[in-house]
């Protein structure tokens, strides 16, 4: 099978590319660093194909499409995003407009574009990499974040009721982690307030989780019962409780 991967120059996107790689499968790789695509393409094996292009203009979005929609892709893996940290009064309008054209706007005309294909074959693999933050309600200083992931969450899931509803054989799955140890909040210009997983190995895991066909997608024990607890907590309490957690990542 040959799968898309967006964002994959780093991080998650990455290690997905290379576990997706050891299992054989050819690749099409894109992300704004067309240096790091190179340097990621020599370690691995197979046909490699790399398109450096920023996604957060929508216009690539459709250029993508367009250069490899009879390249037969089987899995497509929407990692491409970033977060903006800061109180939103404060927050510059500009990057958080590039980060819902990111996190949104790419996640939303790809899907429906590539979904279409997958539908007509009546097969294929879409892994969304949204966050465990998309679950959580509200994000106090990260609200753009949250929001653009919560908005990945809940179109991956009206989608995946669609497809159940046809009996399609494609699968859409929605990736949730905690804090991994990448150059996201490196990007946010935050630190991490806890011990980020290890990437590799929520690749592996979301890899795994995706061929399965599961919905969501939760690596860790502590993402789980996060994600379990949301649904016991108050709203108010719980915006409390994030907004302390992403103040000391100050």
């Amino acid at each position: 099978m040959k799968a898309l991967i967006t964002g994959a120059s780093s991080g998650i996107g990455r290690d997905i590319a290379i576990v997706l790689n050891k299992m054989g499968h050819d690749l099409v790789l894109v992300s704004r660093s067309g240096d790091k695509l190179r340097e990621l393409s020599k370690s691995l094996k197979g046909n490699v194909k790399i398109i450096p292009l920023d996604l957060s203009n929508p216009n690539a979005c459709f250029e993508l499409y367009e250069m490899i929609k009879d390249d037969g892709i089987d899995i497509l893996v929407n990692n491409a995003g970033y977060a903006a940290f800061g109180e939103f009064c404060q927050t510059p309008l500009e990057t958080e407009l590039n980060l819902i054209d990111l996190n949104i706007k790419a996640v939303h005309i790809i899907s429906k574009l590539f979904l279409k294909d997958f539908m007509a074959k009546d097969k294929g693999y879409i892994l969304n990499v949204a966050s465990v933050a998309g679950v959580l309600g509200g994000g106090p200083l990260l609200s753009s974040y949250y929001a653009s992931k919560a908005y990945v969450v809940r179109l991956s899931q009206a989608i995946y009721e669609e497809l159940r509803r046809k009996g399609s054989n494609v699968s859409i799955s929605i990736l949730c982690p905690g804090p991994v140890d990448t150059n996201f909040n490196e990007r946010a210009g935050v630190r991490f307030a806890v011990k980020g997983m290890n990437s590799l190995d929520v690749a592996k895991y979301a890899v795994d989780s995706m061929f399965k066909g599961k919905l969501m997608i939760f690596p860790g024990a502590k993402t789980k019962a996060g994600a379990f607890l949301r649904r016991l907590a108050p709203e108010k309490l719980l915006l409390k409780l994030t907004y302390d957690f992403q103040k000391a990542k100050e």
